[in-house]
């Protein structure tokens, strides 16, 4: 990542301010809550912070824009992308910046440029990762002459192509994972050869909680929205755990593990399936649950990944506190009811469904961070006019060891 305060512009650039090269459009952005979404389901991205996260019937911008996420941790762990480039009909949310380019700034530079920089210095948050308005205005762009903006973001285009590809396949997966949700772990819609009952039937006739404590040689593990159990020195950089662990409670691979505690869109807490091929431990503020069999748990992880569904759940169970505590007891948490097929075999098989769902996203993911390191690499040598282009002729550097060590 390039460090924007101190870069100094080769001869033939400028140094200006973000204000400078980009209006903003923020006032157009219309936020809208999941549970509104899922009644505008269409064709037209709804985009956040980290990109599209809907698809809904409506579009406010019909235009080509750059969005810069305004707020997430993202900002600072840099996984996915910050800026991104948005053409056609679309939606965005309040918690990504939105930018049309002045003239003379060409937008596929600009987005380059944003998406390669460093935003540590411009961080307005405490709790959470925030660029508010006023200081992404000040951020410092190198902007060098018009042509030579086309010609660098031609050479990186060559990435960007590759990568478009492969987001449009990963959008459909989360399509397709929209529509598992409101269909097929609803009973709307069947899988072949299934006629099997569906019940509503009380968490605690398909979980149990075996109450297992640490006999002192597991690793501690938390739980993280997007990636389920973690390890707590891999995932955080280290062990937030007491000095003796003995209390702490013991999850079995496929236990389901429910944090009771809030975060971002999941205020009443997250609810994971354990993939770990081995036995972990976790704080024991968290309740932990043996399914009635593997591929009931994958179906429970899979509904709980929407906030909507872990909400809608745990809100006649959970009372909040003054200080946004968490009420509710292990047993409480069993209390609900959810619809849920009773045939082991239909279990087993929308399990295999989901199960190939994740398992193609984690390719796509993995395919996606190996060409986007690759592109970082080149994004440093050409954004700081390190490796200067010829205008009248474009070539791509071949050297793509190089820019991949370069990135890292």
């Amino acid at each position: 990542m390039l460090n924007a305060q101190i870069l100094e512009p080769p001869v033939g650039w400028n140094k200006v301010t973000l204000e400078q090269v980009a209006e903003f459009l923020d006032s157009r952005r219309i936020p809208i809550k999941e549970q509104d979404r899922e009644k505008m389901h269409g064709p037209y991205p709804y985009y956040g912070a980290s990109g599209i996260i809907d698809f809904v019937n409506d579009y406010i911008f019909d235009e080509d824009i750059i969005l810069l996420a305004e707020d997430g941790a993202n900002i600072l762990n840099r996984a996915t992308p910050i800026a991104f480039r948005v053409s056609g009909k679309s939606w965005v949310n309040n918690h990504a910046h939105v930018m049309r380019p002045r003239e003379n700034t060409d937008i596929e530079f600009l987005t380059q440029y944003l998406d390669s920089i460093r935003y540590d210095a411009y961080n307005t948050g405490s709790a959470q990762p925030k660029l508010n308005r006023e200081v992404c205005g000040l951020i410092p762009v190198l902007a060098p002459p018009y042509s030579e903006q086309r010609k660098i973001a031609a050479i990186l285009r060559t990435w960007d192509e590759a990568l478009e590809k492969l987001n449009a396949l990963r959008a459909l997966n989360i399509r397709r994972r929209i529509w598992l949700r409101t269909h097929l772990f609803t009973g709307k819609a069947r899988l072949h050869g299934f006629t099997g009952e569906w019940r509503k039937v009380l968490l605690s006739d398909v979980l149990h909680e075996h109450g297992s404590k640490s006999t002192g040689t597991e690793e501690v593990y938390s739980v993280s929205v997007h990636k389920g159990l973690v390890n707590q020195v891999e995932h955080l950089g280290r062990s937030f755990s007491a000095a003796s662990t003995d209390h702490y409670n013991r999850v079995l691979p496929g236990d389901i593990v429910y944090t009771k505690s809030p975060t971002g869109d999941f205020p009443l807490g997250i609810i994971k399936q354990s993939k770990i091929d081995r036995e972990v431990i976790v704080s024991p503020l968290y309740g932990v649950y043996t399914p009635q069999s593997y591929a009931l748990g994958v179906i429970l992880d899979a509904l709980f990944e929407s906030p909507l569904a872990a909400r809608n759940y745990l809100h006649p169970l959970v009372q909040k506190g003054a200080k946004n505590t968490i009420a509710v007891t292990n047993k409480q948490f069993l209390e609900g009811k959810l619809h849920l097929p009773m045939d082991p075999d239909e279990q087993a098989a929308i399990a295999d469904v989901v199960n190939a769902s994740h398992a193609e996203l984690a390719c796509l993911d993995a395919e996606i961070k190996a060409l986007t390191d690759q592109k970082r690499g080149l994004m440093q040598k050409l954004l700081t006019g390190e490796w200067r282009v010829e205008v009248d002729t474009v070539e791509i550097p071949t050297n793509t060891k190089e820019a991949e060590h370069a990135g890292q």
